[in-house]
């Protein structure tokens, strides 16, 4: 490849690099050690020079041959072009003598002469980088780390290479210095010292573990396991940037398989050409910082920029960063817990800088409000971009109104029964609800206050102080003042309303307005998979409420859940969504408690509610890293983790609210809504952190689970306005006063105040790494499963396949299968199948395949058969059939059960597969180093694996002139086999005619041949007759024997034989013969049916 020229001293360089050609203005050269006469790569200084090549990151390691362009007289030179291989380098050189040469005798001087070489190469350079996604700070650099990557690995052309790193991978306790590549499926290293060549390629979805570790040897490493081996990167040095850029390919990879859909969608990865650092980067805050303000999954971030931000009332202006995005304006400070505020572009009115030197942005809200951004670099281009945003983003729409109060009118929902008739529901989806149950079913009595009224009405008061200071609606300052009235307990009165504040639903509810209305017209009446499952689950849903005691509860419960499930069909219905929807209808009117409940499934829990529940697996591995960090104690006492997360299981699915009395889980979902699922692991680390004593004295489970229990069951909620009939938790208190009550709101304050060191960040984080090892381990699992199907269809427990089960062995010999076995595959897969004598060409294949006569074959055996039957060209088909025809393939079976005709018995088949036959040298070979495979060997290197099968076939490949001859009954075994695979083809009878037509044409010629040997035999025989009657008669005796055991040449003039050159010669003049055998096969059809045909007998038994 051209080069960008750089000056190159050659005195230094004499001792590395050879002359190979040269003339006025440009040098040849190779490097030292690579090509060298007679192999061995140049002794000790080949591998001086290729170590040295690979710790500097020298190109020669890749590409030993460059170009030099040199100014007559001086010892400057100037390096233009590098190539691999003599054929590329030489293509250069030539392009210089044709177009270049000629030109520079021109000029006058050797500036001039410099300048226009430096002009071509570098206008070469700028053409062949114009399609070329090679982009970034220092192109020229990468593009010679992309030809390392592409030649040291050999990957796919369209693998992308991302970014490189020089580092080091631990073997054991010794560092090997080389480099890291990180590409779009494959993490790569590789390392030359000294004649040791060190090569890895880790594929992204194959990691189980990735973090940065450190111990005594290793200040800080990157730990990467895959597939049980463990290994160790160091001495980077941005090991943050290289460690944050790993965990987002690996999650790229992992969002590619099992999210396929969102994947797709995604413009930014679904072409793996485009993922570049940059983009993973902006990905990554994107994400990150989207999640962290409760924004809608489609909101990109545009730009960062760092601020500071006034905040009223405490009249102090906060450090932090404020995010643009394509359709709000959020600011977060430093400490997260400090200040945050999230301004949506739909309400702003104007965006102004000031006069002042403050380098400050004002943007004015609905509702007189306005926000002082200070300390904003380029603060004229942001104000520019701001107004442009806010033009585009200031179409008409729908306002919504932040504050949720209650509408006068409480409306009806119907008289709809269990199971609702088509008219009836169509009837329901007219009178959704307009206000929360509670509100209907709990009025507040204000007249008689009693004193946990009072204390909900203080509440109150406190919360409309807040708002009087730092505002109301969406666009409020969210403060340390607001985590700690959320901790408090939010009023009755306002929980809907924060709820659909604090979860970012409520930009959902006004950028779609009529839209949940919408889906209830459309799915009501509209029969899902999930609908049975909604109607069975209803009347379990708090079923001790009276608001789930009526209809009215029971219709919006309804409506809610078949909503979402026709939004949302890749989730349906899950179980513990009815909890979740019932608590939010309690609270919240039901077009919010919709939003609420999307706002849950696809931003604050993803993957929870569905088949796999990967997420709460997820949020479950993090809590166990979580307890060992906080919890220690706990974590030696109990030897099996997988104890916290079949306890925790129901904390994360329904937030708490199955374990705890309703009137206790609502303020945990308060701090779920403004924490997200920080706060839910805050609290499970409280609530084993008070039961630890009891839990450390536990023998097993069920009593760990009883302590848990026994303390859900005694959590109190004192100051909660609901009426003694209603809470859970009032209904046991009497029965079991001798046990200590705690109160929820103590209890969160405490989970707060312990744990409240636990970053949103760090959570993020942890949450990221856990998916890589929940994913690889469903991905095991799920492979173990296939793997049990396939032997349970294939081999039964006693089978000689499994017997001979080798895992030391590549993964495609390490199953093997017996004749019976091949024969069913045979029979399933072969396109010549329907053939009259089946039986026979899988006795004859499996034969021909088991070379080492050991009566089984492996996958890898098994899959080269049939790669010919179904993509070989004619010749190779035709060798094919051939070969089964002659030993040591063929045996005759024709005589075996003459009832049957070609059908054989499983005893009959055995019989024949374990005849013997001698074997040549090479194949005892072969058949010798089967049967004895390398054992102990490390990790398999797949490529290594793959290009050693690839040189076997190459090796295997026999010369046509190499086969032995055909004899007469083997080729009478031939024709029959012919005549068998054109019965019922669309041409039989012309492909029956043709074989008519080349059989008899080669018995003619063989006939004519055999007259010919036959007069040459005679002639000769009588040119040695008398030279045998010299012979003494005390040899007589042993001829006689030696004749005895050699067939005559009388025996020999009855048999003709057959050459494979005379077969394929005969058979490429018949056009109809050739067009069969060529004739394409779809192999996925035919897998298709054959698994068809397997389910069907399966079911059949």
């Amino acid at each position: 490849m051209w080069l960008r020229p750089e000056e190159v001293l050659l005195k230094n360089a004499l001792k590395l690099w050879l002359l190979e050609r040269a003339n006025d203005y440009f040098v040849l050269q190779r490097r030292r050690g690579h090509g060298e006469e007679g192999g061995g790569g140049g002794g000790l200084t080949g591998l001086l020079v290729g170590t040295l090549d690979s710790v500097l990151d020298s190109t020669a390691k890749v590409a030993p041959f460059r170009i030099l362009h040199q100014i007559p007289g001086s010892q400057v030179y100037w390096s233009i072009a590098c190539g691999t291989s003599r054929e590329e380098i030489y293509k250069h050189w030539e392009w210089l003598e044709q177009n270049v040469m000629k030109t520079l005798s021109v000029f006058d001087s050797n500036e001039d002469i410099t300048s226009f070489v430096h002009g071509k190469i570098r206008g070469l350079i700028a053409e062949e980088g114009k399609d070329s996604l090679v982009k970034g700070d220092d192109p020229e650099k990468f593009r010679e780390a992309l030809m390392k990557f592409e030649k040291c690995f050999g990957l796919a052309k369209q693998e992308k290479l991302v970014t490189y790193y020089s580092c080091s991978y631990w073997r054991g306790r010794v560092p090997c210095q080389g480099w890291l590549y990180l590409s779009s499926n494959f993490l790569s290293f590789y390392s030359f010292l000294l004649g040791s060549e060190i090569k890895l390629v880790i594929s992204w979805d194959a990691i189980s573990k990735l973090e940065k570790t450190s111990n005594v040897l290793l200040t800080e490493s990157i730990h990467v396991c895959s597939r049980g081996e463990d290994y160790y990167f160091s001495m980077f040095l941005h090991i943050n940037e290289t460690f944050l850029l790993m965990e987002q390919l690996a999650n790229y990879a992992v969002r590619r398989l099992f999210d396929k859909e969102t994947f797709e969608n995604d413009l930014d990865l679904n072409d793996p050409l485009k993922i570049t650092k940059r983009t993973m980067e902006n990905l990554a805050h994107s994400e990150q910082f989207s999640s962290f303000f409760r924004l809608p999954k489609e909101e990109n971030l545009k730009e960062v920029h760092e601020c500071l931000l006034r905040v009223p009332a405490s009249h102090l202006s906060l450090h932090g960063r404020m995010c643009v995005f394509e359709n709000y304006i959020c600011f977060a400070s430093h400490d997260v817990s400090l200040c945050s505020v999230v301004l949506p572009l739909r309400e702003v009115l104007a965006v102004d800088k000031t006069d002042d030197s403050n380098q400050s942005v004002v943007i004015s809200i609905k509702g007189k409000k306005a926000f002082r951004f200070s300390d904003v670099r380029d603060f004229e281009q942001l104000v520019t971009r701001l107004k442009l945003l806010c033009g585009a983003t200031s179409s008409p729409q729908q306002d919504v109104s932040t504050e949720l109060v209650p509408s006068p009118d409480p409306g009806s929902s119907g008289n709809s029964s269990k199971g609702p008739s088509l008219m009836e529901q169509k009837d329901c989806s007219k009178t959704v609800n307009t206000q929360a149950l509670m509100t209907e079913f709990h009025p507040q009595d204000l007249e008689n206050l009693d004193s946990k009224m009072l204390k909900e009405k203080m509440k109150e008061q406190s919360w409309n102080i807040l708002f009087v200071e730092y505002g109301r609606g969406i666009s409020m300052f969210r403060t340390k003042k607001t985590r700690d009235l959320v901790v408090r307990g939010i009023p009755e009165t306002l929980r809907g309303e924060l709820w659909l504040l604090f979860s970012g639903a409520i930009n959902d509810m006004a950028t779609n307005p009529g839209y949940y209305a919408d889906m209830v017209e459309r799915s009501l009446g509209t029969y899902m998979v999930a609908t049975d499952e909604i109607e069975r689950d209803l009347r379990r849903s708090l079923p001790e409420h009276p608001a789930f005691q009526s209809e009215t509860g029971i219709s919006a419960l309804r409506r809610v859940l078949t909503a979402y499930a026709y939004r949302n069909p890749k989730i349906g219905y899950c179980q513990a969504m009815n909890i979740l929807t019932s608590v939010l209808l309690l609270y919240a009117k039901e077009e919010a408690a919709f939003w609420l409940l999307v706002a849950v499934c696809e931003r604050m829990l993803p993957d929870y509610f569905n088949h796999r529940i990967i997420g709460a697996l997820v949020d479950q591995a993090v809590f166990e890293e979580l307890i060992r960090e906080h919890l220690p104690q706990l974590t030696g006492h109990m030897t099996d983790m997988t104890f916290f997360s079949s306890i925790s299981l129901s904390w994360f699915l329904t937030l708490f609210i199955s374990v705890l009395p309703i009137e206790s889980a609502v303020n945990v979902v308060d701090c779920f809504f403004y924490d997200g699922i920080k706060a839910i692991l805050q609290l499970g680390l409280a609530v084993l952190d008070y039961n630890m004593e009891q839990l450390l004295t536990c023998k097993d489970d069920a009593e760990a689970v009883t302590v848990l229990n026994r303390f859900f069951n005694n959590v109190t909620n004192k100051d909660s306005p609901l009426p003694s009939t209603v809470q859970q938790g009032s209904a046991t208190a009497d029965a079991k006063s001798h046990q200590t009550k705690v109160d929820v709101t103590d209890l969160i304050r405490e989970a707060n105040e312990k744990y409240g060191d636990i970053r949103y960040e760090d959570v993020y984080s942890m949450r990221r790494r856990s998916r890589l090892y929940v994913i690889q381990v469903l991905e095991d699992t799920t492979k173990q499963n296939v793997r049990e199907h396939f032997l349970s269809c294939y081999w039964n427990l006693t089978s000689t396949a499994l017997r001979h089960h080798d895992p030391s062995l590549p993964y495609l010999e390490q199953y093997q299968i017996d004749c019976q076995q091949f024969r069913i595959l045979y029979h399933l897969l072969s396109p010549w199948a329907y053939s009259a004598n089946r039986d026979c060409l899988a006795l004859w294949t499996f034969r021909l395949l088991d070379e080492n006569s050991d009566c089984l074959i492996n996958f890898k055996e098994f899959s080269c058969a049939f790669d010919i039957l179904y993509n070989g060209s004619f010749t190779e088909k035709l060798k094919l059939l051939f070969k089964l025809h002659i030993p040591p393939a063929f045996t005759e079976v024709e005589s075996v059960s003459p009832s049957k005709g070609d059908q054989l018995s499983e005893d009959e088949l055995l019989r024949f597969s374990q005849f013997h036959v001698s074997l040549s040298a090479h194949r005892q070979e072969v058949g010798s180093a089967k049967s004895n495979p390398e054992k102990g060997r490390g990790k398999l290197d797949v490529q290594a694996y793959l290009k050693q099968w690839q040189d076997e076939l190459f090796k295997k490949e026999e010369n046509i002139k190499d086969l032995p001859r055909m004899n007469q009954v083997q080729f009478i075994q031939l024709s029959k086999t012919f005549y068998n695979l054109f019965h019922g083809h669309p041409e039989e009878e012309k492909l029956y005619q043709s074989i008519a037509f080349v059989t008899n044409l080669l018995l003619r010629m063989e006939e004519v041949g055999r007259r010919l040997h036959s007069t040459m035999s005679l002639t000769k025989e009588k040119t040695n007759d008398s030279a045998t009657k010299a012979d003494s008669s005390n040899h007589t005796t042993s001829q006689n024997t030696e004749a005895a055991k050699e067939p005559s040449p009388l025996k020999e003039e009855h048999q003709w034989s057959f050459a494979f050159e005379q077969i394929l010669a005969s058979l490429l003049n018949e056009p109809v013969i050739v067009r069969f055998f060529e004739k394409p096969v779809d192999v996925q059809a035919k897998l298709a049916d054959a698994k068809a045909s397997q389910l069907s007998s399966r079911t059949r038994v």
